[in-house]
Order: structure tokens, then C-alpha cells, then sequence
């Protein structure tokens, strides 16, 4: 027998030997330490084992295979995985759903099937999000250097790419940002899902207040408090 083969061999059954099987239980059982291996129990003598590359050992599954996405699975301290088992750019792990390996490229992700891959594209302006495997809205995402084409109005306001214009005094992220006009009071632009620019403008009689990011009466804004004067003398 090769000597690399039989010394991984050993290290594998003194793993196991660690292992007790609770109750003498047939049953599988998650490691301490690493999330993808899990330990097979049968007649009380514990195997080792672990899940594909890319999937992680998930006690909470009741069928028999209980190796599932990582982003379906709490791993909590279970932090250590196996060694990557990749074969190319796009399958960084044999299994899973992975993004664009250019990182500029948000809406492309691939599906990874032991080492073979199928290439995928989001609907509209959503972005692959790789913690919940899904398509989502650029605002949850929340990633950077998107090589996103920007949409311009007439006048050339675009939506802010920085955090700042983004988020809430909280930090928590606005879904539909709000800005001002820089020349119209009544006016105000909303970034659709943070991306995406419309004009609307207050009802009659009203401005919009950039420090409410509310339609207001004039007299609460600095600047726009005489914005009417003109129409109430006609």
C-alpha cells in the first residue's frame, strides 16, 4: 500500500476513534470543528466522513444525506472545511453557487455540480448575493466595484454609489433613497432599490426636506421658505 495512503488512513481511523457514539445510537453526528465532516455511528463504532466538496454537514436535516449549501446551514464555530477540490475559475469548490470570478461582474453566478459548472444570469439589475445564494437587490447585496451601468436623467442626476447616501443614521441600509433638487423645492429624486432614478415632486404647496427626506411646509426649509410667494400673488 502506498505510505501516503495508509498514514492518511490511520490519521482518518484515530479521528474516528475519538469519536463515542452517543447511546450506541446508529445515527450521524457533526464534527466539533470543521462543518463539512461528520461522523457516521453503526453498531456504536463511529466512521468518519465527509459531505462533497463545497457542501456542509447540517445536524438539523432529518433525511439521511444531511450535507446541504452552506448558506441554508449554521455552521456557528464549526468554522474549518476541507481542503478546496475546485477544477476550474468558476468552481472555486466541486459543489455550490459561486460568483463571477471578476468581481465587477455582480449578476453572473454559476451553479457547481461535482466540478461541472452552468453558467447563470440574474433577472433585470438584481446581483448574486453569495450568503444566501440567491438574486437580490443591489442595496442588499451590498457590493463593490459592480460594473454597473449607471441610469442618467434628463438632467443628468444619477444615484450615489457611496454608502453614505445609502444608509440611515442607524447604518442600516434605505431601500428607496431620497434626494433633493438642486434647483426645484417642489422637486426630489427616489433611487429605486438604490439604483434606479425617477423625478416626483410634492403636492402643491409643499417642498421636500432633505433632513426629513419628507415632503414639508415651506417655512421648515431653509431656502425654499419663499418658494410659493410668487404663485400667491397671482
Amino acid at each position: 500500500m502506498n505510505r501516503f495512503l495508509f498514514f492518511a488512513l490511520l490519521v482518518t481511523v484515530a479521528s474516528a476513534q475519538k469519536f463515542t457514539c452517543p447511546n450506541n445510537k446508529n445515527a450521524q453526528y457533526e464534527d466539533e470543528v470543521q462543518c463539512d465532516k461528520y461522523y457516521e455511528c453503526i453498531d456504536g463504532v463511529a466512521k468518519e466522513k465527509l459531505c462533497p466538496d463545497g457542501l456542509v454537514f447540517d445536524p438539523t436535516i432529518r433525511r439521511i444525506n444531511k450535507c446541504d449549501q452552506p448558506f441554508n446551514v449554521d455552521c456557528g464555530d464549526r468554522t474549518e472545511l476541507q481542503p478546496p477540490k475546485g477544477t476550474n475559475d468558476y468552481c472555486p469548490r466541486k459543489n455550490g453557487f459561486f460568483a463571477h470570478p471578476d468581481p465587477s461582474v455582480c449578476d453572473i453566478f454559476y451553479q457547481c455540480v461535482d466540478g461541472e459548472y452552468v453558467e447563470n444570469k440574474c433577472a433585470g439589475e438584481l446581483q448574486f448575493d453569495e450568503y444566501s445564494g440567491t438574486c437580490v437587490w443591489p442595496a442588499t447585496a451590498n457590493r463593490e466595484g459592480c460594473n454597473i451601468v449607471k441610469k442618467e436623467l434628463k438632467d443628468g442626476f444619477q444615484c450615489p454609489t457611496d454608502k453614505k447616501n445609502k444608509n440611515d443614521a442607524n447604518g442600516q441600509i434605505i431601500a428607496h433613497p431620497h434626494f433633493a433638487h438642486p434647483e426645484d423645492c417642489q422637486k426630489f429624486y427616489v433611487c429605486l432599490n438604490g439604483v434606479d432614478p425617477r423625478e416626483l415632486a410634492c403636492a402643491a404647496g409643499e417642498v421636500f426636506n432633505d433632513e426629513t427626506k419628507r415632503c414639508d411646509n415651506p417655512e421648515n426649509v431653509p431656502g425654499c421658505e419663499d418658494w410659493y410667494k410668487d404663485a400667491d400673488k397671482n
